[in-house]
């Protein structure tokens, strides 16, 4: 704080990169129904920072990543996990994650 005290605090990120797989999917346009529902969806509902980041032009996969921040580990990996459960729940039968990364990072001590 800027009046000396000792109280630095910690910042906790939380990463996560989803592969997804859409059968379902023919086109571009229907793949990306699916993907900006999921989304908004973590976006709106979880207040979670969340986009598209990757296989972009190929209709039937896709890359979604999320973050989690919080002031300490335990919380940002419940949320992490809440919205891991979250993405699973609101792609049945639309979707499926075929593949899960995790990156966590701890900047200050505590």
């Amino acid at each position: 704080m800027a009046d000396g005290s000792d109280d630095a605090g910690r910042l906790v990120t939380i990463s996560v990169l989803l592969t997804l797989d859409i059968p379902g999917a023919q086109s571009l346009k229907e793949k990306r129904a699916v993907v900006r529902s999921v989304v908004e969806r973590l976006r709106v509902r979880l207040n979670i920072a969340a986009a598209e980041v990757g296989l972009l032009n190929r209709p039937q996969a896709a890359r979604i990543g999320f973050a989690v921040v919080s002031g300490e580990l335990a919380t940002a990996r419940r949320q992490a996990d809440a919205a891991r459960r979250f993405v699973d729940q609101d792609l049945i039968g639309r979707a499926e994650v075929v593949a899960t990364e995790v990156e966590e990072g701890v900047i200050g001590d505590n």
